[in-house]
């Protein structure tokens, strides 16, 4: 075929790592995702070199290779004050980002995340593609999380 220069040359496989939301304060994201959502810490590293950076991802047990970071906004150099400005209202909106869950059973999960106090949205609905709710995290950001039906593929 024309374009590939080696036929029997392997490309690595490219995986999702972490995915980052931006968070108001990062110890109340910290404990939002890790006591009512019920997720682990995959890294929470401090970088003093870096001005104190800190790196704090967390993520679903049963999946270990992904992450979700939970990202302090920045001040200048890296974010001036008016983008700073705008995140914060994109994400006190729920337009900042958006993490889609799934789960064997949708009410159950409500049920289990409410009794935790976990503030829903939208509670559980039966949609086309599945079992559909939603909730959001601390600082705004929506999350939504659905039991899927298995669709049919072209």
């Amino acid at each position: 075929m024309a374009g590939i220069s080696e036929v029997d040359q392997e490309v690595p496989m490219i995986k999702l790592a972490n995915a980052q939301l931006w968070v108001n304060d990062q110890e109340e994201a910290l404990a939002f995702y890790t006591q009512k959502v019920g997720w682990e810490v995959r890294a929470d590293v401090t970088l003093p070199e870096m001005g104190d950076f800190r790196w704090l991802s967390v993520g679903p047990a049963g999946q270990p290779d992904v992450g979700v970071v939970l990202m302090a906004i920045p001040g200048p150099p890296m974010m001036d004050s008016d983008t700073a400005e705008q995140v914060r209202g994109l994400m006190a909106k729920g337009y900042a980002g958006t993490i889609f869950l799934t789960t064997e059973d949708c009410q159950a999960s409500f049920e289990e995340l409410k009794a935790r106090g976990v503030e829903f949205t939208e509670e559980p609905e039966d949609r086309p593609y599945g079992i559909d709710s939603a909730f959001r995290d601390p600082s705004g950001n929506s999350i939504r999380m659905a039991q899927l039906r298995e669709l049919a593929t072209i």
